[in-house]
C-alpha cells in the first residue's frame, strides 16, 4: 500500500513539474496552470506575512546561545545543497568547532501512526528525542529512517553529529546537552525562522536556474520572492561556468552586502554501491555506461559523465527522492546491457536508497562529488573564520 502511494505521488509530482515548466500542453495543463497561479498569490502573501510576524516578534524565535549556520535556497530542490553543507561542516570541524547538522529528514520514514497520535494526545512531542543518525562516532540509522541527505552526510563526515527532527529548536537543544555541540548547521534552514540568535544565513543559487521560472510555489519553484535574498550573509552560485556577470549583477541589486562565492560540483572518484571498492574517474573513460538517478536535476549528473569521457548509451530517471525497488534496478541493468553498457553509474544520494540485489550482471558504482570553489575562496575562508571566532 505504501509503495503504491509513493508511486502515485511521484506520478502527480512529475505531472505538476511538467505543467509548471510548460512542458505539458493542452486544455487540462492550462487549467492546472491557472489554478496554480492563483494559489501562488496566496502562498506569496502567507510567506511575507509569516516573516513579518517573526520580525515584529508576534511569532517568537528561540536562541540557544550557540552559533547557528542556516544553509538553504530560495527555490525547491536541485541547487546541490548537500555537498555545500558537508563542506561547511568539515571546515568548521577542522577549525575546532563541535558541529551538529540538524535536518528535518525530508521523506524519512515517519513514526507509526499510533505513536504519533499518542504523542499528540499526551503532549509528548517536546520530550520525544530527535533521531540520531550519527553520534559523531558511528552511523546509526539507514537512509529510510534518516532520510537521504542526513544519511549521506553522516556517511561522509566523521566527528560530526547528525540529528533529524522537524523541530530543530528541540534537536539543537539536544545536540548541545547530549553532545556538547557549539555550532548548529541547519540543513535546508533558510526558511526555518524558529531558531535565530547568533545566525549566519547561507543561500545557494543554481546558475542554470537561479530563480526557477520566477513564480512562487506552487506555480513555480520559488519558496520566497527573490527580494528575500536580502537576508543572506553569504551566497553560493552553484554549477558555475565562470561566466556569471549578469547573475552577479542581479544578486548585487538584491543584496549588495553578501559575500558571493562561485563553486562547481567536482567528481572525486567512483565507488561500488555494494562492495565499497573505489575506482578513479578514468575507469569510465571510453566505456559504454548507463546512468540511473532519482534527483531533481539529472541533466547535470549525466553531462558530468559525458565530460569524463564516458559513452552514455542509456539513462533512466526517476522522481527526486525515489526509493528504488530491486526490480527497477534489474530493469535498468537489463536495458543497459541491451545497449552494450558495461557499467551502471548512479549518484551517492541515490545509492543510499538502493536495496540489496540478488544478482548484479553489471557493476553499479556511484560518483562521489565535492564542491570546488572557483571564485571567492578568500570570502569563504573569511566566512568560516568569522563563524569560528565570533
Amino acid at each position: 500500500m505504501r509503495e503504491q502511494f509513493r508511486a502515485w505521488t511521484e506520478v502527480v509530482e512529475t505531472f505538476v513539474l511538467e505543467v509548471i515548466f510548460e512542458e505539458r500542453r493542452g486544455k487540462l495543463a492550462s487549467i492546472v496552470r491557472g489554478l496554480l497561479f492563483g494559489s501562488s498569490k496566496i502562498f506569496t502573501v502567507a510567506v511575507k506575512l509569516r516573516l513579518f510576524l517573526y520580525n515584529v516578534r508576534i511569532l517568537r524565535d528561540a536562541t540557544l546561545g550557540v552559533q547557528v549556520i542556516a544553509v538553504g535556497n530560495l527555490t525547491v530542490g536541485g541547487t546541490g545543497k548537500t555537498p555545500v553543507v558537508e563542506r561547511f561542516a568539515r571546515e568548521l570541524r577542522d577549525a575546532g568547532r563541535n558541529v551538529a547538522i540538524l535536518s528535518r529528514g525530508y521523506r524519512s520514514k515517519p513514526p507509526p501512526l499510533h505513536t504519533s497520535l499518542l504523542d499528540r494526545l499526551l503532549f509528548r512531542r517536546e520530550s520525544t528525542p530527535p533521531r540520531v543518525v550519527s553520534d559523531g562516532k558511528s552511523l546509526l540509522l539507514d537512509s529510510e529512517m534518516a532520510g537521504d541527505e542526513p544519511h549521506m552526510l553522516a556517511s561522509n563526515l566523521k566527528d560530526v553529529v547528525v540529528l533529524v527532527d522537524k523541530d530543530r529548536v528541540k534537536s539543537g537543544r539536544y545536540a548541545i546537552e547530549k553532545f556538547g555541540c557549539d555550532t548548529l548547521l541547519l540543513d535546508d534552514g533558510y526558511q526555518y525562522w524558529d531558531l535565530r540568535g547568533r545566525r549566519h544565513d547561507v543561500v545557494l543559487i543554481d546558475r542554470q536556474q537561479p530563480f526557477g521560472n520566477e513564480h512562487m510555489l506552487p506555480r513555480g519553484t520559488l519558496r520566497e520572492p527573490p527580494s528575500h535574498l536580502s537576508r543572506a550573509n553569504t551566497i553560493f552560485i552553484t554549477k558555475s561556468d565562470g561566466n556569471c556577470g549578469e547573475l552577479r549583477a542581479r544578486i548585487a541589486s538584491l543584496n549588495p552586502n553578501a559575500a558571493v562565492i562561485e563553486c562547481v560540483h567536482s567528481p572525486m572518484y567512483l565507488e561500488d554501491v555494494f562492495t565499497g571498492e573505489r575506482q578513479t574517474l578514468d575507469f569510465i573513460k571510453g566505456r559504454k555506461i548507463a546512468s540511473l538517478s532519482g534527483i531533481a536535476q539529472p541533466e547535470s549528473f549525466e553531462q558530468s559523465l559525458v565530460h569524463l569521457g564516458a559513452d552514455l548509451v542509456y539513462s533512466k530517471r526517476f522522481a527526486d527522492h525515489h526509493r528504488f525497488t530491486q526490480q527497477e534496478i534489474l530493469n535498468a541493468i537489463n536495458r543497459g546491457k541491451k545497449r552494450q553498457a558495461e557499467i551502471i553509474i548512479t549518484t551517492q544520494k541515490d545509492a543510499v536508497r538502493f536495496p540489496k540485489l540478488d544478482r548484479r550482471d553489471l557493476p553499479i558504482l556511484f560518483m562521489r562529488v565535492e564542491i570546488k570553489i572557483v571564485a571567492g575562496a578568500d570570502d569563504f575562508r573569511d566566512c568560516v573564520r568569522k563563524i569560528c571566532f565570533k
